[in-house]
């Protein structure tokens, strides 16, 4: 049974990839729409794949064509993009519009912005319910931009009904910025231990893409203007994550953690580091979508490892195959092996043995 049609802004991306596909077996008619207008294997053969660039608005206009009953936009970012969207109201039924979890401050005015600063790391709820207050809206950062994003387009909801959801930490295959290479680039590496800060209990909360993509089908048939958090259905320590990807690779190694901050930097510091716990409160996308999580972070993990091994097969090197991620930790290097084995030295010279 079709239900109407659906326009996927961002599709061959990790999010549209499995979006579109859930959308299609859904039973929606979905045009697909990337700059390079590929598709997904995965996809079913009814799909059409779109080419377009989404920043030419002209062409946006065109693809768009007669309209859509529902538009799911992967790749919005600021004011800029959200007039886009409002541009074309009158042609789209509802949207669905992916944001993130970055968009939060705590009750002090500290965000994701901030953390670099004194005293700037966020001291959020436990969990974060849709109810805490945002940082302000602007362009100069990715946070900023996603709240201005928001804003425009929940007060337009008389005219263009949007649901927002505000990811996690996104995970699963084709992913740009692969958290997981963290620790699988270490069991390729035949690395023996993980040292993690914060005591190993940095949470914060990842979604997988295929947790997204049912969010997104259940936001499609219930338009609304609104912002959901968009999470797992658990918030795992980083210490399990550690041995989840142990677990999935066949691998064991010995996890050594410490209390606080790295003694020196990038020491014990992976992409889920935080002193703070960064965790959602799921509640209201249950009541309100009906939502029930697809997968959960462990069961889904294999898929994600093998991808990501793939990517490194050969030794190839790890800011080649993954640049976002590169730069999005370029302040510290994500795999400084000396100084790691440095620090174990000093330690086992300190406390003897107790490694």
């Amino acid at each position: 049974m079709t239900i109407g049609d659906a326009f996927v802004i961002g599709a061959t991306g990790q999010i549209g990839r499995a979006a579109v596909r859930a959308l299609a077996a859904e039973g929606w008619r979905v045009r697909a729409a990337s700059r390079g207008g590929g598709r997904d294997e995965r996809w079913p053969e009814e799909v059409r794949a779109v080419t377009v660039d989404r920043e030419d608005e002209a062409a946006l206009a065109a693809a768009l064509g007669d309209g859509c009953d529902v538009l799911l936009d992967c790749v919005a970012y600021g004011s800029r993009h959200a007039r886009q969207l409002l541009g074309l109201a009158d042609r789209i039924g509802s949207a669905v519009v992916i944001s993130s979890v970055a968009v939060y401050q705590d009750d002090r005015g500290r965000g994701f912005d901030t953390q670099a600063e004194p005293d700037g790391v966020p001291d959020y709820p436990v969990p974060i319910p849709e109810s805490q207050p945002t940082v302000a809206p602007g362009d100069d950062t990715y946070s900023t931009a996603k709240v201005a994003l928001e804003q425009e387009l929940l007060a337009a909801g008389d005219r263009l009904p949007t649901t927002l959801l505000r990811a996690g930490a996104i995970h699963g295959p084709h992913s740009p910025l692969p958290r997981e290479t963290y620790f699988v680039k270490r069991v390729l590496d035949g690395r023996p231990v993980r040292i993690l800060a914060h005591g190993g209990a940095s949470r914060f909360h990842p979604v997988h893409v295929d947790n997204l993509a049912e969010l997104v089908r259940l936001a499609a048939r219930r338009p609304g203007s609104r912002a959901l958090n968009a999470g797992d259905p658990q918030a795992p320590t980083v210490a399990e994550i550690a041995a989840a990807v142990d677990a999935a690779m066949g691998a064991t190694s010995e996890l050594i953690t410490f209390d606080g901050e790295p003694p020196r930097p990038g020491l014990g510091q992976t992409p889920w580091s935080t002193a703070r716990p960064v965790v959602m409160d799921m509640s209201a996308a249950e009541r309100e979508l009906g939502y029930r999580a697809a997968t959960g972070y462990a069961e889904s993990l294999p898929e994600t490892v093998e991808w990501t091994a793939r990517r490194l097969a050969g030794g190839r090197d790890w800011r080649e195959a993954f640049p976002l991620l590169a730069k999005a930790y370029g302040s510290f290097d994500l795999f400084d092996y000396a100084a790691e084995d440095a620090w174990l030295a000093e330690r086992g010279s300190a406390a003897g043995s107790g490694r």
